[in-house]
């Protein structure tokens, strides 16, 4: 037998947390399939999900059954294999010449999973295995516990990870990936990017964390070093002034502040960055700008006008990046409950044939009607000059 097919007979039982295959070479097969432990009334499964656009297809398998269908569809259908248990982690990453590479690292999870068919929602970082950087920063206890006050810190960095995972495709399979993270801040979503791309992925990822704060950055490079992530930077500096020291896969920029996001998506447009994550934060720009007499009996009202703007901003946003290649989409970061800045511009670059956008024309009569001039707009417009 083989090294994946023993693995495959190692892990493929109840202490499972999932496999995930992705990096599809067949898209009408799928785009993704999740495989998960489940509990039925004769006994333990396998429950597959495979992703195609947005229909979702499910089948349960036996042990022997999942461990073939995991190695046929790492022959013919997908690139890369992401194994996760309560004792190891695992990667098998197949090349365009059909050579599999699989690393393995042991892990200590005490965690019980949940293996009812309808379970709740798995996270990828769990209570109860200790994380080195979450334990630094405060989020877990030395023992795996969540703190009290940071259950909500740790969902969000859950589902942080999650929309990285669903990128991962789009990011170089070979060779390093580089990511810049613009306003990193204490760096909680930072840290939680390199331990998911390098330690859980087991991907050559170099990321550099850039803020204003001179005092933040130095507890970042601690903590970093503390946790022996060699590859993970932080430097002060200004997003509208910082330089690329190599090309860039991938930029983040979460909850900088009105116009220096649009800089950070200036950025990495002019970088033609694969893939762009971004939180926007107080989006004054157009609320100070917009003019419209239709809507004025709307505007009046001084946090309809807040709220409208700020949802405005990010639509031109999403629709700039766009006409520059990019499949965008906005999605819900977390609960409106915890903050009314909730919202993740993800935008993936394609050729530009792929990608369904508004025309200029369109983009620029919205923006004319709302008497709006956007920062995004002038600096990209200023690039095509």
């Amino acid at each position: 037998m083989d090294e994946l097919g023993r693995l495959l007979e190692e892990i493929m039982n109840e202490k499972l947390v999932q496999a995930v295959l992705s990096n599809s070479r067949d898209a009408a097969y799928g785009d993704k399939l999740k495989l998960r432990p489940v509990i039925l009334k004769d006994g333990l499964w396998f429950q597959s999900v495979r992703y195609v656009g947005k229909q979702v297809f499910h089948q349960n398998h036996g042990a022997g059954e999942a461990c073939s269908l995991i190695r046929e569809l790492l022959r013919d259908k997908f690139r890369q294999c992401e194994i996760t248990s309560q004792e190891q982690s695992v990667t098998v990453l197949v090349s365009k010449k059909g050579k599999m590479t699989i690393k393995s690292r042991r892990r200590v999870c005490d965690a019980q999973i949940d293996l009812s068919h309808n379970r709740e929602k798995q996270y990828i970082l769990k209570e109860g295995c200790p994380v080195d950087f979450l334990i630094g920063l405060g989020v877990q206890t030395p023992d795996g516990r969540i703190a009290k006050n940071k259950y909500d810190k740790f969902r969000q960095i859950n589902r942080y990870l999650e929309f990285i995972e669903d990128i991962l495709d789009q990011l170089p399979g070979e060779g390093q990936i580089h990511v810049v993270d613009f306003g990193c801040g204490k760096s909680y979503l930072t840290f939680a990017m390199y331990y998911y791309l390098h330690v859980l992925q087991g991907r050559d990822i170099r990321i550099t964390g850039l803020d204003l704060k001179a005092d933040v950055i130095r507890r970042c490079r601690e903590l970093a070093a503390q946790c022996g992530y060699e590859q993970l930077h932080f430097q002060v500096g200004d997003i509208s002034t910082y330089e690329r020291e190599r090309e860039v896969d991938m930029v983040v920029s979460l909850h900088a502040c009105d116009t220096a996001t649009d800089y950070a998506l200036q950025k990495a447009v002019d970088w033609g960055s694969k893939v762009i994550l971004a939180v926007p934060c107080c989006q004054h720009e157009v609320n100070g700008q917009i003019h419209c007499e239709s809507l004025a009996p709307l505007l009046r009202y001084g946090i309809i006008k807040e709220r409208m703007s700020a949802l405005i901003t990010d639509a031109i946003r999403a629709g700039l990046l766009e006409q520059q290649g990019y499949e965008t989409q906005i999605l819900e970061f977390i609960d409106m409950e915890h903050t009314p800045k909730n919202l993740l511009i993800r935008a993936v670059k394609k050729p530009r044939h792929m990608v369904k956008r508004q025309t200029d024309a369109t983009l620029g009569e919205t923006m004319e009607l709302l008497g709006v001039d956007p920062t995004l707009a002038r600096l990209l417009n200023r690039n095509n000059i």
